[in-house]
């Protein structure tokens, strides 16, 4: 990674590397960031390495990423014994942690949470001896709630292995909020248990 990036630089980007990816899951990317500003999760469950395409237009938009698959991922270790292959469900996450991503880029502020998808295919697997996973989302929509304190972001997303495609997702749905973080983990606190969130989309 050449250099921090202030705000301003963060939000005219179209294209992030594996170091900035993970300097953004620390909270290290950006110099002066709103007072909540989400973060991708950090390694291993960081499921991108490279974004080169990001574009934003109005309520729709478009993003393109890619994971390298190494033999030693920590799911093939244990997702199963004798029968390593990664668990679908971490291709859907990526397309969810990928669309958080694009609404920090898109200006909202808050932090993300998951909201689900309407339907889930999956047509093959990635196994140890694959090389790259290709992350093809379109953003159907894009939209700023309740005078800026929830964000929400739907999309369709495509999974290709070594050009395959192999998972596709409809509607993933992702929600940015405000004051919902739990940065003093592990101390009891306000945000400290879970339950239903309080929202209006």
């Amino acid at each position: 990674m050449k250099k921090p990036l202030t705000y301003k630089e963060f939000l005219k980007r179209d294209q992030f590397s594996k170091e900035e990816l993970i300097a953004f899951s620390y909270g290290r990317l950006v110099t002066d960031p709103p007072s909540e500003f989400s973060r991708l999760p950090a390694p291993p469950f960081l499921m991108v390495d490279r974004v080169f395409d990001l574009k934003k237009d109005g309520t729709r938009g478009r993003l393109v990423a890619e994971k390298d698959i190494r033999v030693d991922e920590w799911f093939f270790q244990c997702h199963f014994n004798g029968d390593p292959v990664q668990p679908g469900c971490l291709g859907v996450d990526a397309v969810w942690q990928l669309l958080g991503f694009y609404c920090v880029c898109a200006g909202s502020i808050g932090n993300g949470r998951a909201l689900g998808c309407k339907e889930v295919n999956f047509d093959g697997q990635i196994r140890p001896y694959n090389k790259l996973v290709r992350y093809e989302i379109d953003v159907r929509r894009y939209t700023v709630l309740q005078g800026g304190n929830t964000s929400l972001v739907i999309g369709n997303g495509n999974v290709l292995v070594d050009g395959e495609l192999i998972y596709t997702i409809k509607d993933a749905k992702v929600g940015i909020f405000t004051g919902i973080a739990y940065t003093d983990y592990p101390a009891r606190s306000k945000n400290s248990i879970g339950g239903i969130l309080k929202r209006e989309i």
